[in-house]
């Protein structure tokens, strides 16, 4: 079923603030996809979905080789969701500190890394049951 990313419904947003680890698919140069497990956020006045990741990653440099279009999916039992979106990878320090504040609101503070970087999506799409 498809949703409105910006009027999502109470159980979506429930779902998506409940400690779930999800997965990120991004595309490889070659058009495959790259699955990863990964903790993400969603930020619903803005409809951007967050993910922290050192900036040596394969999703962050499929980001910033142009394969933009990504998505990421949770699942719990019969509730799933998924959020698809054009991504940007963003290095600058105010964006990593937002994101990892995000990150530590919903799993835990995240640990040190000085090349973190954040992949952020601008969510277009969601798909879900939750």
């Amino acid at each position: 079923m498809a949703h409105d990313p910006r009027d999502l419904a109470p159980a979506l947003l429930t779902f998506l603030t409940e400690r779930h680890l999800a997965t990120l698919t991004t595309l490889r140069a070659d058009g495959s996809p790259h699955v990863v497990p990964v903790g993400v956020t969603f930020d619903p006045a803005t409809a951007t979905a967050r993910v922290i990741t050192s900036g040596t990653s394969a999703k962050a440099r499929h980001v910033r080789a142009g394969q933009a279009r990504v998505a990421v999916c949770q699942v719990e039992g019969r509730r799933w969701l998924t959020l698809e979106g054009t991504a940007v990878v963003r290095d600058d320090p105010a964006s990593v500190a937002d994101a990892e504040a995000r990150y530590a609101q919903r799993y835990r503070q995240p640990r040190e890394n000085p090349a973190r970087v954040v992949v952020e999506i601008s969510v277009d799409r969601v798909l879900g049951n939750a």
